[in-house]
């Protein structure tokens, strides 16, 4: 199957989509992921989908629970996907442990919000049932069963194949304390007195010390003790440190590690002297995160997310991990102590926590992970010469819009230069930005400071509410407060999820707006492993655009208009359907109807019947969809013109890009939101239309690359199976993702030979 190549420029004829082709499809197993062969593997998780089964009735309403599969099966089944990639021999090998480590995070967070909310909604008697037609009892069924063939994917394939593999390619060994000799034996009694005992704290448990606080998502240690002469037995609990890391790594074998439990556990004895060590055994739990928001109810916003992390680190429990050899009894005191019910227990052959797997994955060993990968400065911005003779960003923007794709294009040389340049020219007189998820050490907010400090007027919008992220976005807050910014944290009822940055600047003709509108986060570390796409931009009607959705997020300024925006949730929605319903007509009109729409999930109804409807009427639709989808595609009379796939790779897809063929005249739109009921209903999301004829043409050229992925893409089946492409050739062999950065490699080095001619 050919492939089109993307072009940085838009001098090639036409700028339309076509439908593409729909590929060849290989037979598979109906097994949990393998390493492919040429049959072709087939995904899904080993129960049956919540949907799949169901038959759907002739003449049925749109609405009816077959038509849509269950959000957090189809959530489990994006992370077999992402366990895929550390199950395909094709990937390197540390990057294979890399995957495997964040599949193992996924599936943590997967019980810190999607268990958690759903055992909340049991015990609080909800019986409202999904679109799928479950009620929140028989989610939590269905996700119980399904989640425990994927943790022991996750487990066999690490002590099984990985770990192994380590040893025998790397030369990386994970040494048990038990194999070791006398000297590394020696190093480790003085590494454990010196490092770890200190700030080692036994707690025991018995009628005088109730059973301690765990927190959420630490590694312990059950001891079990008994008295020499009394006989008693007893427990202690012990916190296994690791914020100094997980791995110990031997000082004559520097490619020998030791897990630092197993040291601990080797010298526990010292921690409880004048008792008998019976046996000790590790677990760990996962607490819910799923916290209800009260926010009408809350006088400061700020003291409700403090109250909230608080009442998460006490959340009830919704998952126990114990390792195998873990006797009976620690069970079900473990139980007991945490209310838990044996569908919480979880066993673990080998280590628990493979998160902690990222440190071996990061050993520097080039040969076993993905090439590396340096992002081009954008041909726009690229200048040859002194830096005193190199043209501002500014009059870069004045000539034409700048279309950014990270992070085949360096955000520090694009979006960080817009911010740090805006803040020390002595013409820009305002810097406005919402600020979602930042880095530890953020040069964003670095130069938001030193604007401040030079007297410029900068407003920040910090969006607590960021899951996960709300202790860090208030430290910032407090940061950027201290310096003289005006920080706004949120909107009542709603989560600032728009990527956007507002500049005014004092020109000749007066004031003049530059604005960024992207699909990421302003967070220079993810910027190198997500992909999202960016505009800088001095439009007057996105300026317009910007300008008063800041007084909408810092204001009182609810009844806004645009002229170049969608925002949420005040107009996208609508924008969207009357988007999907114009292919409609020009389907019935001409016969072109044409959709193309990139995004990380799809959940939302309104917009799935709009597609289902527009599908019925003839119109041709492409959904790339990253995570999970309750569409189903691919139904006789209902979704038949409707396919989907899922693109996962060595970046993570997170760009939203959303094409209507509009008769011949494309409109195309990217920012913030995913076609999720959240983004469209209780989000501010931004969706900008590109205008500029080379941007457009760029954006639309993704696309149809995408689309012609036969190396990473998943198509999804009507019966809830993801299925890999496989190439049928080697000049298929090359993924969507590895295609990029061929083109942004060639294109830089062809811009580069241009300023030397």
């Amino acid at each position: 199957m050919g492939t089109t190549r993307l072009t940085n420029t838009g001098d090639s004829a036409g700028d339309e989509l076509p439908e593409a082709p729909m590929p060849a499809m290989a037979p598979g197993s109906s097994e949990p992921p393998r390493t492919p062969d040429r049959s072709g593997p087939r995904l899904r998780a080993a129960v049956p989908r919540a949907t799949a089964a169901q038959p759907v009735p002739e003449g049925g309403d749109l609405d009816h629970p077959s038509l849509y599969f269950n959000r957090e099966l189809s959530w489990l089944d994006f992370n077999w996907r992402v366990l895929y990639l550390a199950l395909d021999e094709r990937t390197p090998l540390l990057e294979r442990i890399r995957f495997l480590a964040i599949a193992t995070g996924n599936l943590d967070e997967f019980f810190l919000k999607r268990i958690g909310g759903l055992k909340r909604q049991v015990a609080a008697g909800v019986i409202r049932r999904s679109p799928d037609g479950r009620i929140p009892r028989e989610q939590l069924e269905l996700c119980q069963r399904a989640v425990r063939p994927m943790y022991r994917a996750l487990s066999e394939l690490w002590t099984r194949t990985l770990r192994p593999a380590l040893k025998a390619k790397a030369g990386i060994d994970l040494v048990d304390y038990s194999d070791l000799g006398k000297k590394d034996r020696a190093f480790l009694k003085e590494h454990f007195q010196r490092q770890i005992f200190p700030v080692l704290t036994p707690l025991a448990v018995d009628p005088g010390h109730p059973f301690p606080f765990i927190s959420n998502l630490s590694l312990s240690l059950a001891v079990m003790l008994r008295h020499p002469t009394r006989g008693t037995e007893h427990f202690a609990r012990l916190k296994v440190p690791t914020s100094r890391g997980r791995w110990i790594r031997l000082p004559d074998r520097p490619k020998a590690f030791v897990p630092v439990e197993q040291v601990i556990i080797e010298h526990i004895q010292e921690l409880f002297r004048g008792m008998d060590v019976v046996g000790v055994h590790p677990f760990r739990i996962t607490r819910n995160a799923d916290v209800r928001r009260d926010e009408e109810e809350a006088d400061d916003l700020i003291e409700m997310i403090a109250d909230e992390l608080r009442e998460r680190r006490f959340a009830p429990v919704t998952r126990l991990e114990v390792a195998s050899s873990a006797p009976e009894d620690v069970r079900r005191l473990l139980v007991r102590e945490l209310q838990l019910s044996p569908e919480d227990i979880f066993e673990a052959d080998g280590e628990l926590d493979l998160t902690d797997l990222h440190t071996i994955a990061s050993v520097d060993m080039p040969e076993l992970q993905f090439g590396e990968w340096e992002a081009v400065v954008p041909p726009q911005l690229m200048h040859e010469g002194e830096s005193k003779d190199r043209p501002d960003i500014f009059s870069i923007i004045r000539s034409a819009d700048v279309l950014l794709h990270h992070p085949y294009e360096a955000f520090s040389a694009s979006v960080l230069r817009f911010v740090e340049e805006a803040a020390v020219d002595p013409k820009v007189l305002a810097i406005k930005q919402t600020l979602y998820r930042t880095a530890d050490d953020s040069r964003v907010v670095g130069a938001l400071v030193r604007a401040a400090e030079r007297g410029k007027q900068v407003a920040v919008l910090v969006e607590v509410k960021a899951r996960f992220d709300e202790a860090n976005n208030m430290e910032w807050g407090a940061t950027l407060e201290r310096a003289g910014v005006h920080v706004t944290y949120g909107l009542v009822g709603l989560k600032t999820h728009t990527k956007t940055t507002l500049v005014i600047r004092e020109e000749e003709e007066g004031l003049r707006a530059y604005c960024h509108i992207g699909t990421g986060n302003y967070h220079q570390k993810t910027a190198k492993l997500y992909t999202d796409f960016g505009l800088l931009t001095c439009d007057p009607d996105v300026g317009y655009d910007i300008i008063n959705l800041f007084h909408y997020l810092t204001g009182y300024a609810p009844e806004q208009h645009y002229r170049r925006l969608l925002v949420a949730p005040r107009v996208m929605r609508k924008g969207f359907v009357d988007m999907v319903h114009t292919e409609v007509e020009n389907q019935k009109r001409h016969g072109n109807g044409r959709i193309v729409a990139k995004m990380n999930a799809l959940d939302d109804l309104i917009m799935i019947q709009e597609l289902y409807r527009a599908s019925q009427a003839g119109v041709k639709i492409d959904l790339i969809v990253r995570g999970h989808c309750r569409l189903r595609p691919g139904l006789p009379g209902i979704s038949e013109n409707i396919r989907l796939i899922s693109i996962l790779g060595r970046f993570l897809e997170h760009s939203r890009v959303f094409y209507f063929k509009n008769n011949g005249k494309p409109r195309v739109f990217m920012g913030s939101a995913d076609w999720q009921r959240r983004n469209l209903d209780d989000r501010v999301e931004a969706i900008v239309e590109v205008d500029s004829t080379p941007a457009r043409k760029r954006l639309i050229d993704s696309l149809e690359l995408a689309l012609q992925d036969q190396r990473s893409a998943w198509e999804l089946g009507p019966n809830g199976q993801y299925q890999l492409r496989l190439p049928a050739n080697d000049g298929e062999a090359v993924g969507f993702q590895e295609r990029l950065m061929e083109i942004h490699r060639e294109g830089a080095e062809k811009v580069r030979s241009w300023d030397i001619q």
